[in-house]
């Protein structure tokens, strides 16, 4: 890590203006820094966003990403663990990270005198890690047992199993966590390789929001990664979703169930549609789901909806847990709300959709690090920050005829069905699957 770049042009100073308040550049080494400023707080976030997750994984190596994205805090070359968190917490700071299947997240929180501090350390974990081998034993440990309190909590298992069953033999199917085979058997090289390899300038993004000057964040970015080579693209296979059953029957207070079609990715015109549809499906309190099956029926405590979106694909699912005797009345009951809506969608729904979307995408910009976390993530998805009015502007553009071809569109697509607990009373999946033809 020692090919050294120049300061950034004047052009690239000035970035590209993306609305009020945000700015984007990319210096000499491809490094894209993306900034929005926020003159009522007084605080900072910011992160660097690496484009490399769970989906990027050799199967041999199922895991690697999420324990190093423990190992980092294990140590640097310029601070060891304490150090990172005292350094951090001295100054009131908050500092965390995160992995998905396609996104490797670290970031900070600090007061807006503090934002060099946190630039640096943020800098510091992604570059320098040591990644040695005694704590790796050690953090190999941690991770077991996160990965065993995840079997101990059936929400967990069973969202991991659907995940498996829609994209089954393929490393989006596989767990963020990883088994507990290969993190027993996890190489440091697997993982000094996955840093020094792919932890390149191409694959981050620097986000900011808050208390902060672009041109000031430039120079703070500019100097933690003046080192930082280009890095490699990972290999990833497409998302070849397939959709099938999967059953455990275990000895358990609720049975768990998940349906699922085939969704859609970010850039697919069906999107915003499709959002919307699950909204009035199973978004919220007034949503179709929770009013016939809690409100009206009382089968279940919890029900709901969530589309989940990849560069390539996505997953389309209804989530419930219901008791040992209810799960007779409300799989057909999913079933048939999951027909209804392939046929019939009001004005009136559609209109109370679109207003919950359009006013949670507002309040988020409340949260600078939510602000942070979405440009970073829309910069290495879309190419560019989109903005808010933007956004807004397809919510509101969805209509009724929309909402109908999408909920139709996910039908043509084969079923995922998950169900975990005492599922005695859980009828055949080729019995659902008919249902919903």
């Amino acid at each position: 890590m020692n090919s050294p770049h120049g300061e950034p042009s004047a052009f690239e100073r000035e970035g590209l203006r993306e609305g009020r308040g945000v700015r984007v550049s990319t210096l000499p080494n491809g490094l894209r820094v993306v900034s929005d400023t926020v003159d009522t707080v007084e605080t900072v976030s910011v992160g660097v966003w690496v484009g490399i997750g769970t989906r990027h994984e050799d199967p041999v190596f199922n895991g690697v990403c999420h324990l190093l994205e423990h190992m980092v805090f294990k140590g640097t070359h310029r601070r060891d663990a304490r150090a990172i968190a005292e350094q951090i917490e001295a100054v009131g700071g908050q500092l965390n990270a995160h992995t998905s299947r396609e996104h490797t997240a670290y970031y900070a929180k600090v007061l807006k005198e503090d934002v060099a501090l946190a630039v640096d350390i943020v800098a510091d974990l992604v570059q320098n890690a040591v990644l040695d081998a005694t704590e790796l034993d050690r953090e190999r440990s941690v991770i077991i047992q996160e990965i065993l309190q995840s079997l101990d909590t059936p929400d967990d298992v069973i969202f991991d199993h659907f995940q498996a069953t829609a994209f089954p033999d393929q490393a989006l199917g596989r767990p963020v966590l990883g088994t507990l085979e290969r993190i027993q058997e996890m190489p440091r090289q697997a993982l000094t390789d996955m840093l020094h390899r792919h932890y390149g300038a191409t694959r981050m993004v620097v986000g900011a929001a808050g208390r902060i000057e672009h041109d000031q964040l430039l120079d703070l970015v500019g100097e933690a990664f003046r080192g930082l080579p280009p890095g490699e693209e990972p290999l990833r296979g497409p998302a070849r979703y397939a959709g099938g059953d999967w059953r455990d029957d275990r000895d358990l207070e609720q049975v768990h169930v998940i349906f699922g079609w085939e969704g859609v990715g970010y850039t697919d015109p069906d999107f915003y549609a499709l959002s919307v549809l699950s909204t009035l499906l199973g978004g919220g309190m007034s949503s179709r789901l929770f009013q016939e099956a809690r409100e009206e029926r009382g089968l279940v405590y919890s029900i709901y909806t969530f589309p989940s979106s990849y560069t390539d694909g996505g997953l389309f699912g209804i989530y419930a847990g219901t008791g040992e005797e209810e799960v007779a009345e409300l799989m057909p009951l999913v079933c048939d709300s999951m027909l209804d809506v392939c046929d019939q969608v009001s004005e009136d729904e559609v209109a109370r959709a679109r207003a919950q979307l359009k006013a949670s995408t507002l309040m988020s910009l409340e949260s600078t690090s939510a602000r942070c976390e979405q440009l970073a993530r829309q910069l290495m998805i879309f190419g560019r920050p989109l903005p808010v009015d933007e956004i807004v502007g397809r919510i509101e553009a969805v209509e009724v005829p929309d909402v109908i071809g999408v909920a139709r569109r996910l039908r043509a697509s084969p079923l995922t069905l998950t169900t975990l607990g005492p599922i005695g009373r859980v009828e055949s999946y080729r019995r659902i699957a008919d249902r919903l033809t």
